[in-house]
């Protein structure tokens, strides 16, 4: 398991399409991939509604965990998309 934490930058946070573009990129992994947000609550990357319940705005710090097999790829892909600005 690999995680790191990152604050979201895009303007409109992880909502509707940023949060589809992200569950897309997530996708093309096999490890499950998850975030923290609110210190408790855990949401899963690769469902859409999971991302939109979470209700990420910008400013926001999210913890991404990345679990199995292409783990640390699959996290070093997703901290550097976030910061691209979520394929906006």
């Amino acid at each position: 398991m690999v995680a790191q934490k990152i604050i979201i930058k895009n303007p409109t946070g992880l909502h509707l399409r940023p949060a589809g573009n992200l569950c897309k990129e997530a996708m093309k992994f096999k490890s499950k991939v998850t975030f923290v947000y609110d210190e408790k609550n855990v949401a899963n990357a690769k469902s859409v509604l999971s991302v939109l319940g979470a209700c990420i705005k910008s400013g926001d710090e999210i913890e991404l965990i990345c679990n199995g097999e292409d783990e640390s790829e699959a996290l070093e892909h997703l901290i550097q998309y976030i910061k691209d600005g979520l394929g906006e």
